[in-house]
């Protein structure tokens, strides 16, 4: 019989959930109570909040989590699960927990391991996504693109994630565009396709990075870019240059909103680059159904 549940993405700035009837989407409810949002004590209180209206009306639903949520910052503490690392070990690693109204939580733990460069790197949420492709895309092999804040660039195998590097690229465009003088005391901006290719056409110059973000500005100085287009500019130019680093990859998926699958297709095209579009709500989801099954023994 299919039964309610709820799916919820907590991540630093943002909180999303997913009510569920089976494996079905019927409602959300997306707000910024992140953890940037919140004290240590004041989740229950949030969730609580937060989940209200469907608490009322279906009573102490089950509940699981990813994301930051289970940060060092977050709910409660998840230690990361090291990779190679598959459905077993992220089951394994799952934290239990009883709200104070009486649902049963869990929160799914993140994956850890040595990056492509052999620095130390880290996934809270990210892994979820990738079981749900991997459900939703089954294959022996996937190489996988997830843009945002800190955009993921991922190798799965047989379901396992085996490797994974991680790129500021989300996080550099808004400390640079708002906190730098590349972005200082510019009018209100507009997007251009065309200027924004010309930023991915300029990483591929092999320019040192930092000497390439300094021609943002005088780019602007020398008015071969007009003011209101230097975001679009900044923008192509750090996308462009994360995805230098898949040009020998042939199949890529992209996993996300529309509208940063949109841009990264674009800049990708620039660069003779095939990527793969799967909807990064539809993973997420498919991801923690998978995870929820497993944990509670069910069929949903």
């Amino acid at each position: 019989m299919n039964r309610y549940w709820i799916a919820i993405d907590w991540g630093t700035t943002n909180f999303r959930a997913f009510l569920m009837h089976g494996k079905t989407q019927i409602a959300l409810i997306s707000n910024s109570n992140g953890l940037l949002s919140i004290g240590k004590m004041g989740f229950s209180g949030t969730l609580q909040a937060s989940l209200a209206p469907w608490l009322q009306q279906y009573g102490k639903l089950p509940i699981i989590m990813a994301g930051m949520v289970g940060s060092r910052q977050g709910w409660e503490e998840v230690p990361y699960v090291a990779m190679p690392c598959g459905i077993s070990a992220l089951v394994t690693g799952i934290r239990e927990l009883t709200t104070p109204w009486g649902s049963p939580a869990w929160i799914v733990p993140g994956v850890n391991g040595m990056s492509a460069w052999q620095q130390p790197d880290v996934m809270r949420g990210e892994e979820v996504q990738l079981l749900g492709l991997n459900a939703l895309h089954p294959a022996s092999e996937h190489r996988v693109l997830l843009p945002g804040t800190h955009c993921k660039h991922v190798h799965m195998r047989d379901g396992e994630i085996t490797a994974f590097s991680t790129f500021m690229t989300g996080e550099l465009f808004s400390l640079l565009s708002m906190h730098s003088i590349l972005g200082r005391d510019l009018p209100a901006q507009r997007e251009n396709k065309e200027v924004f290719l010309q930023g991915v056409k300029a990483a591929r110059h092999n320019a040192p990075f930092s000497h390439a973000l300094f021609s943002v500005r005088t780019l602007r100085l020398a008015e071969k870019i007009p003011e209101i287009y230097i975001h679009s500019y900044l923008s192509g130019l750090l996308i462009g240059h994360e995805l230098t680093t898949l040009s020998e990859f042939n199949r890529v998926w992209i996993v996300g909103s529309s509208a940063l699958i949109t841009r990264y297709q674009l800049a990708a095209e620039q660069l003779l680059l095939s990527l793969y579009p799967a909807n990064g709500d539809d993973c997420f989801v498919s991801g923690l159904e998978l995870l929820f099954t497993l944990i509670t023994g069910a069929s949903i």
